[in-house]
């Protein structure tokens, strides 16, 4: 037994009547933590070498000791010898129907489980097996004289060499059908999500306390005004959630220390204590989520720059009251969709989010107790490590940022001839299309697409499909289809037709809807060769991944359908009704929120959305309009939530519903952009909402709270950035024009702002009848490559099917126009660094250090382009040596020639495009 405890901490870990009991999950924390517990205290049905094969399965064989083991690992042991065979068989059997096509769901896990259940009945193999594995561990323990020896001859006489495929050979039937089975009874399939969670959980861990409250509000506040102030800046900065994360934790810890432990009676039922003792894990990630849910700003905050800057529309009419009605019923019909989400995008188990999970590592590096270990020569704690490199990527953000900002744009191959035009358009960073093999050495731009986050696949289908429409853009650009040669190659704003800025003001009456005589005279607007490969893929995928998404996922979605029919029919049904995974279970003993609370939160939100279109009748926008954008998002919410569940990728509903509402509404931006925002923003708030409950699924915390928190964080973020805004246009010069100074360029508004020309002031009937016609068969093409690619998953080898994602290939279209390789290409590298190579041969390594290592990059560079922007930028002090100026000289950086064909030169009567006189 071990030295302190004598095992008496096993006591508190529950058992129930079977793996589906709640109570089975529940562990006592207070009471485990208080003895040590060592490796011959549990499990005393399993030899010890079984249970060094289990610690070396969940990646605890790297223990310097085992005298006290994780609670997790103690756990886990203990279940694995509970399991009887029969029900571990079952369980195994039910894997494998349910995952076999799963591509996120480990191939060699997989394999494994189906030998492990083909060899049942075979006793001669398994009898075979298990006296060799006997004989093994019989011999080694004659010899040994020590734990820590015995283990080091078992690996080594069953030739398990440290590699993670070892544990894949079946050696022990028994003890390998009981252990796999166990994994999926009591924590995950998935090791990404096996990393950051718990399979227990101890309900009486303080959660929603007073001080998470308050410490979740003052940074939601901070980060509001943060976020929404660069968020037109191109890079982006952010106060990210890992940020926000390192700053709760010293709060919470302060707060701990300082403040006296008071209980405050508010009625006769209700109290609260000020202090209720250590700051615990579920109040860190109860703050923290309560900062995510508002962390990410809102869709409308494109509305209000597209319509209050004078570079675009600079209408005055759009008060502090037409602002709040439009950010509150566009926020809070999110949240309504979320209650209908949350039983098929947060509860079951396929529905991982992997760009939560960093957020989960960093929490339990923060607050979760330790174990020293030594993973492939590396000793250093989960703590440590985050800090440390979050204070080395604090620190090199300053070169790349400020002191030497060509390792950002380290677009060196136009440095060598600046005035060659076409160099600069492949090559360059800033204009061209980013052909360049290194980059950047911009933690901030390498990783700007999640590459150590979203799963390795994601990454190369985007990337694979980035290189095919590269070749697309550059053949519409050199052949000079739809005059695109006389534009920018890779640029999302909208021209003239003599190459110039689209001045829509010059097309507009008094009403803002179109002059059909200003029109005739000054023309319509010209897209780039990369915009125009953009949005015809968006007219691609909308029919394309809608129908095949729906094929091959019909099982999924069909029972997402059903879930929703019957939260309508039965108000009082529990969403995790039918789901036995162990979290959902764990879940289960804490209350829902009742369905009727969505529905007035929508009902209200509903009546919102009217009154601000009815108030403001400068948005030209009926009120039918607002119910087709909530139809149109329950129509799409579901194939395009469990698509972005399960792969960290998405497209929004944008493009789709500013068709539309161009044909509705012909010649009227103003209701386009309205609209537009409600069919966006509905399902992307609905997505953001339902990700954080996932959060608090993996986390334990109460849906009440998470309920609670969300409802008034976003309150609180909504009108701290209309403030911003509003005060950040009015205040800074310049603001969204091509070179204002602190790159406040605005890449999004511009592309808002383009999009409303083009498909509100002109209209789809103008665009599809005479100036892009062939857009309009991009539909077609989309729903004709449906078949293809289901015939091509359902019959072409599993081998080359089983992570095949047409729809994240297509959406490598989408990366273009202002964006090019130069922000890809450095996240595929990182990618197929940590999320394919070491991920697969170093696995205890990646399950340790890998998200806490991306939250700490994220949160040194938000925290360092903070100070810098403050310090040195805000107010210019700039540093001017050729490590500064050299990316923005030349073609590239914006001198000299912009276009592959001169008008004056080359375009008939001096302008390109349609004849005067014969304007669709």
């Amino acid at each position: 037994m071990s030295e302190k405890g004598n095992g008496l901490g096993i006591t508190s870990i529950t058992s129930g009547t079977s793996h589906l009991d709640p109570e089975d999950h529940k562990v006592d924390l207070a009471a485990i933590s208080s003895h040590a517990v060592g490796l011959e205290d549990v499990g005393l049905n399993l030899t010890p070498e079984q249970k060094y094969f289990i610690l070396r399965r969940l990646n605890y064989d790297t223990l310097s000791s085992y005298e006290d083991l994780p609670v997790a690992a103690t756990f886990m042991i203990e279940k694995v010898a509970q399991l009887q065979i029969p029900e571990s068989l079952e369980i195994l059997k039910e894997t494998l129907a349910e995952y076999s096509n799963d591509f996120n769901f480990p191939t060699k896990d997989l394999e494994l489980i189906e030998k492990l259940v083909l060899l049942e009945g075979s006793t001669d193999i398994k009898s075979k097996l298990a006296e060799n594995l006997s004989e093994d561990y019989t011999d080694q323990k004659k010899s040994s004289s020590s734990k820590e020896e015995i283990k080091v001859e078992i690996l080594e006489e069953s030739s398990f060499d440290g590699h993670s495929s070892d544990y894949f050979d079946v050696v022990d039937w028994n003890l390998q059908v009981r252990l796999e089975a166990a994994l999926q009874a009591y924590h995950s399939p998935y090791p990404e999500v096996r990393s950051v969670t718990d399979p227990f959980d101890d309900p009486n861990t303080p959660c929603e306390s007073l001080r998470a409250y308050v410490l979740g509000f003052i940074w939601v506040a901070i980060g509001a005004f943060i976020n929404i102030f660069f968020s037109e800046r191109q890079p982006q900065i952010s106060l990210g959630t890992s940020v926000v994360q390192l700053f709760l934790y010293p709060c919470g810890k302060l707060w701990e220390l300082v403040i006296p432990d008071y209980t405050v009676n508010v009625t006769k039922n209700f109290s609260f204590r000020l202090n209720p003792g250590r700051w615990t894990y579920k109040e860190q990630m109860f703050s923290t989520i309560i900062y995510s849910v508002s962390a990410g700003n809102s869709y409308i905050a494109y509305n209000i720059y597209t319509q209050r800057v004078p570079v675009f529309y600079g209408n005055t009419w759009t008060t502090m009251g037409y602002q709040s009605l439009l950010v509150l019923s566009t926020n809070f019909l999110g949240f309504g969709f979320a209650g209908i989400l949350r039983r098929f995008a947060a509860y079951p188990v396929k529905a991982i989010w992997p760009n939560i999970l960093p957020t989960l590592a960093l929490n339990r590096a923060l607050l979760k107790e330790e174990r020293k270990e030594n993973i492939n020569g590396w000793k250093i704690s989960r703590y440590n490590f985050f800090f440390i490199t979050t204070a080395a990527s604090f620190l090199y953000f300053w070169f790349p940022n400020y002191l030497f900002q060509a390792l950002s744009t380290f677009n060196w191959m136009t440095w060598i001839a600046p005035q060659n035009f076409n160099l600069a358009m492949i090559t360059g960073s800033i204009s061209g299309m980013g052909v360049n093999p290194i980059p950047s050495f911009d933690v901030n731009v390498l990783t700007m697409n999640g590459p150590l986050v979203v799963p390795f696949y994601t990454q190369a289908s985007t990337f694979a499909g980035m290189v095919l429409s590269f070749f697309i853009i550059i053949g519409i650009w050199k052949s000079n289809n739809k005059w695109t040669g006389f534009l920018p190659l890779n640029s999302n704003a909208i021209f003239n037709n003599k190459g110039g800025r689209y001045v829509v003001s010059k097309v507009l009456d008094k009403n803002g809807l179109l002059d059909v005589a200003k029109y005739a005279q000054y023309g319509p607007p010209y897209y780039s060769a990369a915009n125009l490969v953009v949005y015809g893929t968006f007219f691609a995928l909308y029919p394309f991944s809608v129908f095949y998404e729906s094929i091959i996922r019909w099982r999924e979605i069909k029972d997402s359908f059903i879930a929703v029919y019957k939260t309508f029919r039965h108000y009082n049904r529990s969403g995790l009704e039918g789901l036995n995974d162990p979290h959902t279970r764990m879940m289960s003993r804490y209350k829902e929120v009742p369905e009727w609370c969505f529905m007035v939160i929508l009902v209200i939100s509903t009546v919102l959305a009217i009154l601000c279109v009815k108030l403001y009748p400068e948005t030209q926008t009926p009120v039918w309009a607002i119910f087709f954008a909530i139809g149109i998002n329950f129509v799409f919410l579901i194939p395009l939530t469990a698509l972005y569940a399960s792969t960290g990728w998405s497209f929004g509903l944008n493009v789709l519903v500013e068709l539309i509402v161009g044909y509705a509404l012909p010649g009227n931006s103003q209701a386009l952009m309205l609209i537009k925002a409600f069919g966006y923003n509905i399902d992307g708030q609905a997505q953001n909402y339902v990700s954080d409950q996932k959060l608090a699924h993996y986390a334990k915390i109460p849906a009440r709270a998470i309920f609670r928190g969300q409802l008034l964080s976003v309150i609180l973020n909504s009108f701290i950035g209309l403030a911003v805004m509003n005060w950040q246009i009015d205040s800074m010069s310049d603001i969204c024009t091509p070179y204002q100074k602190l790159k406040f360029t605005c890449p999004s508004a511009t592309t808002y702002f383009s999009a409303s020309v083009l498909w509100g002031t002109v209209g789809p009937k103008r665009v599809f009848g005479g100036l892009y016609p062939v857009m309009q068969y991009c539909f077609l093409i989309g729903f004709l490559l449906v078949p293809v690619a289901v015939a091509f998953k359902w019959y072409a080898p599993k081998k080359l099917t089983r992570h095949f994602q047409p729809s994240i290939f297509m959406g490598g279209f989408l990366s273009w126009a202002p964006y090019n390789f130069s922000y890809y290409t450095g996240s595929l590298y990182l990618s197929i660094a940590f999320m394919y190579y070491i991920k697969k041969h170093y696995l205890g390594w990646w399950e340790k250090y890998n998200f806490v290592l991306s939250g700490a990059l994220d949160a040194g560079v938000a925290f360092s382009s903070i100070i810098i922007f403050f310090a040195v930028q805000y107010h210019d002090k700039s540093i001017y040596w050729w490590g500064n100026d050299v990316p923005y000289e030349g073609i590239d950086g914006g001198v000299g020639q912009r276009a592959r064909l001169n008008v004056t030169e080359s375009a008939p009567d001096g302008y390109f495009g349609l004849r005067i006189g014969n304007f669709p």
